[in-house]
């Protein structure tokens, strides 16, 4: 799969171009017969399956200890798929017969992890990519990593890979996104992103903000309900409520047969319908539906509509309270942009998550400044010179599990070419050498 030694051992006519003295010792150098595919969560590990069915080695690097460890270090106790699992479940490996329709976190981390051992799929832990850039003379990419490590000396953990072909795999969600308010720092409080919010166990008898109205946002202020808290939610802007199911039947697998058969417009306007029948007329509640209807919204912005798990009944009883913008914070207090001024305990940021790419891929033809592929779906997954792309869909765990099928296809008949070429070129010599002697 790989051979691990110094550049100048490995690849010698690369190293008068693009090494200087000082890296072929500083760094480790490794050649990849495959792809590097970059993140070990859902997209990664399905993109690896894909790869090992069709016989292509590859590496897997990731930053954290495990995989999927958003899921794993950085979600709620009372998360579950907001989304039936039959449309969660990556490729050829079907949830277990026995998971409930929505799988809780634990059961979903089971479920990836039985994923990667059924595959075979071992990736490389603690190693973070620093760079990764195209060498347009060779046609490879050379990707730095930083190793964690105990050693003292930081130049022994730094390796890079070379490869013809690099699979971004760290999605839509790698980093957190922390807006700035005024006065924040004069709070005094506890101030904690979503993230690494647990249970509202903490927080019993508490007055806590929680800044977003996205379904973390919603998820959170009623978990804290159910813990005795008094959770006042932060709505600055409109937000689309539906309910998980209508009749017994989820509301994501309505539309999606709507959307087969409908056009966008109207489905949207069937959606719109049934939630106001179910839930009435939001607005006296400070919830305002966009002017765009839930499924073209989520095409056009990626913005999902809330798929209510019983928040809305809190929010009507007055236990959730819902509340416009923030002013200013000072000590022990919010200014809202009403006017209102709120006591508070602790501050939770709901306020979602971004891409990590532009970061480290020097790169700017197929990614955007927002770090997501400048083509929507479903032509998102290929870019040049062996760039691939998997999880920035904006379709959940269906959208990128379309994607690594797209991706671990592209690169196996590549890859398959080239070994193919290979073979023929060393038995070409091999019949020469025959000849001559």
């Amino acid at each position: 799969m790989m051979y691990n030694g110094t550049c100048h051992n490995n690849i010698p006519q690369m190293v008068p171009h693009s090494f200087d003295q000082d890296d072929l010792f500083a760094r480790r150098c490794i050649w990849v017969n495959g792809p590097v595919i970059v993140g070990a969560g859902p997209s990664g590990l399905a993109v690896g399956a894909g790869l090992k069915e069709q016989g292509v080695p590859f590496i897997i690097l990731e930053r954290a200890n495990c995989i999927a460890s958003l899921w794993q270090k950085r979600t709620y106790d009372r998360l579950k798929l907001h989304l039936p699992k039959q449309f969660c479940q990556l490729p050829n490996f079907p949830f277990p017969e026995d998971f409930p329709e929505y799988p809780t976190k634990n059961q979903f981390i089971n479920y990836l992890e039985s994923y990667a051992q059924h595959f075979d799929i071992s990736p490389q832990f603690n190693e973070t990519v620093h760079s990764a850039k195209y060498d347009e003379t060779f046609g490879l990419w050379r990707v730095k990593t930083i190793v964690s490590t105990s050693n003292s000396n930081p130049a022994a953990a730094e390796v890079e890979y070379i490869c013809r072909w690099l699979v971004v795999a760290t999605g839509e969600n790698a980093e957190t996104v922390v807006p700035e308010f005024e006065g924040l720092e004069e709070f005094g409080g506890n101030v904690m992103h979503a993230c690494d919010y647990k249970s509202g166990a903490a927080y019993r008898g508490k007055q806590v903000l929680v800044v977003g109205c996205g379904n973390s946002g919603m998820e959170v202020s009623l978990d804290l309900c159910n813990h005795n808290a008094s959770p006042s939610m932060v709505v600055r802007s409109s937000v689309h409520v539906l309910p998980r199911e209508i009749c017994g039947k989820s509301t994501f697998a309505l539309a999606v047969l709507l959307m087969k058969w409908l056009p966008l417009w109207l489905a949207d306007k069937i959606l719109l319908i049934l939630a106001w029948l179910i839930f009435g007329n939001l607005e006296k509640y400070g919830l305002r539906r966009p002017s765009l209807g839930p499924l073209e919204l989520k095409n056009i912005s990626g913005k999902t509509p809330v798929l209510d798990i019983g928040a809305l009944q809190k929010i009507r009883s007055g236990e959730i309270k819902v509340v416009p913008g923030i002013k200013r914070f000072s000590h022990g207090r919010v200014e809202l942009v009403d006017g209102q001024n709120l006591e508070i305990d602790s501050v939770i940021l709901a306020t979602g998550y971004r891409s990590n790419v532009p970061s480290w891929l020097k790169e700017n033809e197929f990614f955007s400044r927002e770090g997501i592929p400048k083509n929507s779906f479903p032509n998102g997954w290929k870019g040049k010179g062996g760039l691939y792309a998997v999880g920035f869909t904006r379709r959940g765990l269906s959208g990128a599990s379309l994607d690594a099928i797209g991706v671990s296809q592209d690169i196996a008949k590549s890859w398959k070419e080239e070994t193919k070429q290979k073979r023929k070129s060393v038995a070409a010599r091999h019949r020469r050498c025959i000849s001559h002697f």
